[in-house]
């Protein structure tokens, strides 16, 4: 358990009774040569002390009670602490705003629609070899072109995103998203195949700008409360584009391989629909979405500069994460589970067909159970994480109930009991897909000050690699012998992401700033490069990160 937690259990259980935490920072010795110490104790004159001027003299009184900051919400209060600077005692207020849930709320959407462009292609894959003439894997390949595209431009997005803030990046992926759907319109015709590549190579340049962002819009717009949870439902956008790529394109088009004309028409359908839509979020995009509100959500955005400084250094951003321990351990964990999921879902029709002939039709709602059961648990291992802080402790659990769901998964694939695969690829998605936006949470929490969009980018990245090779492999395995030995294979690697999980330490450093909102132990940097390799914010020695369990 979370040792800040610990804390607030206690103050919780005896609010009236006296209490002697102490925060570890050293202060000023007093006249007497002693140093005093500052208690979290309430105050009597607390709501008076906060109104007057703050003076020298009042630097070494006691600091308010930490709990009633962290027990109150962002909403009822408008503001939750002041961080206080040394340089002239100058104040940063925090609060949250309502036009937040319209940008979480145009991102998810844009973020669908990528996503339904993405899985559009494949899940009808005879539709398309039949019309365009091709073979299916270069049908294939309109899905991998999204995997192939996100590892060589993530790291310019990113760079992006850091020097340049929300706002760019977010036009960016809702523009590249509307020029690919409408290009896709001009390659309804039998020969036009290379447009349709083309449209789909736009389109996952989109994703790029896309995938990255749901834990810069969490920290950037939400409160410390609410964070976790707006991160999941920002995940959540992009499943849900998947559920529905994976219902709706054979419902707009059946197979007719004798009626090329009408499959035309009903590909256009899709296609000027998918455009349309597009459009509009890009409108909205425009119109909604901005950098920053006026004042920070969270002490933790508080401390951090507006923007970059100047000696603030991208490659130096990259190199701090890299030399970061227990982010390497969750980059090659996050990849593997993730990894193993693209693999799944990619491979899920092949396995289903091999063990239960003329079931294609099944095949496409087991994969939508996997994926609407993985919204569901996003959403709830979001809300957790708000409710617990139990960053590590939670991500090993999820992690290893995935492990059990894809072993139970492998053993029950073949018994001959469709409805009973229902069941367990449920369970999978549920755990398997609830598991993104606690990585992402996670890295930003182990990795703050760092930019949430470099290492969620890193994240992604590693996921889309991981993806690629289990793919093949997994690929491999099941049409040289059998579904069995694909997802042993994949089994084998994920109870090494769950070692690797355990292996990490975990420092709540994101958390541990919220929870001293009201001590001035933090101040943003602007120009001043600090002592620690952070680009740009000063972390005072005198902080102690409080850290999970780790095995």
């Amino acid at each position: 358990m979370v040792a800040g937690e610990l804390v607030q259990e206690h103050l919780r259980a005896d609010t009236g009774s006296p209490d002697n935490i102490t925060v570890g920072q050293k202060a000023p010795e007093a006249p007497g040569g002693a140093a005093e110490r500052c208690s979290l104790e309430p105050r009597p004159d607390e709501e008076e002390g906060e109104k007057r001027a703050r003076s020298p003299e009042h630097d070494n009184e006691a600091l308010p009670n930490e709990s009633d900051a962290m027990l109150q919400t962002v909403e009822e209060v408008g503001v939750v602490a002041e961080a206080e600077e040394e340089n002239g005692g100058k104040t940063v207020e925090t609060r949250v705003y309502a036009r937040r849930f319209a940008v979480l709320a145009v991102f998810s959407l844009y973020s669908l629609v990528n996503a339904f462009q993405w899985i559009q292609y494949s899940i009808i894959t005879n539709v398309f070899t039949r019309y365009y003439g091709v073979t299916n894997d270069k049908v294939d390949w309109l899905s991998i072109v999204y995997m192939l595209a996100y590892v060589p431009l993530i790291f310019p997005a990113t760079w992006l995103l850091d020097r340049t803030g929300l706002r760019l990046t977010a036009l960016l992926g809702a523009g590249l998203n509307c020029a690919g759907a409408w290009l896709k319109c001009a390659s309804v015709s039998p020969d036009r195949f290379p447009v349709t590549m083309t449209a789909q190579v736009v389109c996952s340049m989109a994703q790029v700008f896309i995938l990255g962002l749901p834990s810069r819009i969490a920290s950037v717009w939400f409160g410390p409360r609410e964070v976790s949870t707006a991160c999941a439902t920002a995940v959540l956008g992009n499943q849900l584009g998947t559920a529905i790529g994976f219902l709706l394109p054979p419902v707009l088009i059946p197979y007719n391989p004798d009626e090329v004309e009408l499959t035309g028409h009903n590909i256009s359908i899709m296609f000027y629909g998918t455009a349309t839509v597009s459009t509009g979020l890009f409108i909205l995009t425009i119109i909604v979405i901005k950098n920053r509100p006026p004042r920070p959500p969270s002490q933790a955005q508080a401390v951090l500069p507006d923007c970059p400084s100047e000696d603030y250094s991208y490659r130096q951003s990259i190199i701090n994460l890299i030399n970061n321990k227990a982010f390497v351990l969750l980059l090659i964990s996050y990849g593997i589970l993730t990894g193993s999921f693209y693999s799944v879902s990619t491979l899920l029709n092949q396995m289903v067909t091999h063990c239960y002939q003329n079931h294609e039709l099944n095949a496409g709602r087991i994969g939508l159970t996997l994926v609407v059961a993985g919204m569901v648990g996003s959403i709830l291992c979001g809300l957790w994480l708000d409710h617990t802080k139990t960053y590590k402790m939670t991500t090993l659990v999820v992690y290893g109930l995935s492990f059990v769901g894809m072993v139970v998964f492998t053993f029950t694939l073949d018994l001959d009991n469709i409805y009973l695969v229902f069941v367990t690829a449920g369970v999978l998605g549920f755990f398997m897909t609830g598991y993104l936006p606690l990585g992402f949470e996670f890295g930003v929490e182990i990795t703050y000050p760092e930019s949430e969009a470099t290492s969620s980018g890193l994240l992604n990245a590693f996921a889309q690699i991981f993806g690629i090779i289990f793919t093949l492999i997994q690929g491999k395995l099941t049409t040289d012998y059998n579904p069995l030995a694909g997802n042993l294979f994949l089994c084998a690697w994920i109870f090494l992401g769950v070692l690797l999980t355990a292996l990490i330490k975990s420092e709540l450093k994101r958390h541990n700033i919220n929870m001293a909102a009201d001590s001035n132990h933090l101040q943003a940097l602007s120009t001043e490069c600090p002592r620690e390799k952070t680009n740009g914010v000063k972390m005072e020695p005198s902080i102690s990160f409080s850290r999970e369990t780790s095995l």
